[in-house]
């Protein structure tokens, strides 16, 4: 169940796109799995303190893009099939599925959270004065109990201002939470695919039994003014995984 604790504030969204996002991060997370039935419409209204209609708006868009579906005589549950693959949850759930197709849900163990100066490379691709601060990020994904990939991320920290310095407090759904606290709506996104053998740290926290190719997917991701406001780089085992990326 949620509490009303739980929304995020996301200043910059309409009330029902605030309840919309609460219920797919709940859903993504795991904290709902294929197959629950939500609480009924009244209810969820009483947790968020919003009005029935906004609840009912929600739910609908959620049901729209197949996050959720209506059950006759049960009500509102989850499908437990991916989101429609459009650039709306492009950013919002994690790309590596199961090798046979289904969606997998993860929790992020934070790695280190610091600042750093931008290097050439790193200013050319974010467009920032070499120099500039950086706040990188470090995590280790998991699925069950396997580690599976490792995410680095480097935010101009001129765009992030207040942003957390304990990595222990990093919000588990980043680029969520850059639109809510900082209106940086991310909304394309340039990858590259590459193959690279595993570092002994690497093998370390993926548990791997030794240097075994690893899938590298470097990213530029640009907001709604066709910025550069986020580089990211995930280094994943695919053993039992394939990364699934349907964009339209």
């Amino acid at each position: 169940m949620m509490s009303r604790q739980t929304e995020p504030s996301a200043p910059f969204l309409p009330l029902h796109e605030r309840v919309k996002r609460a219920v797919s991060e709940a859903v993504l997370m795991g904290r709902w799995a294929p197959g629950a039935v939500l609480p009924g419409e009244v209810e969820l209204a009483a947790q968020f303190g919003v009005a029935v209609g906004t609840v009912r708006r929600a739910l609908a868009a959620l049901v729209a893009e197949g996050m959720l579906a209506r059950r006759p005589r049960l009500g509102t549950v989850v499908t437990g099939r991916s989101p429609e693959h459009s650039l709306r949850f492009f950013f919002r759930y994690f790309r590596l599925h199961g090798a046979d197709g289904s969606l997998q849900t993860s929790r992020a163990v934070p790695l280190a959270l610091e600042e750093e100066a931008a290097g050439a490379d790193v200013a050319r691709r974010l467009e920032v004065p070499v120099g500039a601060p950086l706040i990188r990020i470090r995590r280790l994904r998991v699925v069950g109990e396997v580690p599976v990939m490792l995410d680095e991320y480097r935010i101009p920290a001129t765009r992030v201002p207040g942003f957390p310095r304990d990595a222990a407090t990093l919000p588990e759904l980043l680029y969520l939470r850059l639109l809510e606290d900082w209106g940086i709506r991310l909304t394309a996104v340039r990858e590259e695919l590459r193959a690279d053998l595993a570092t002994e740290e690497e093998c370390r926290l993926l548990r791997l039994p030794g240097p075994v190719a690893l899938l590298v997917i470097d990213a530029v991701c640009f907001d709604q003014a066709g910025q550069p406001a986020l580089l990211a780089t995930q280094r994943a085992q695919t053993a039992a995984h394939r990364y699934v990326n349907e964009v339209r």
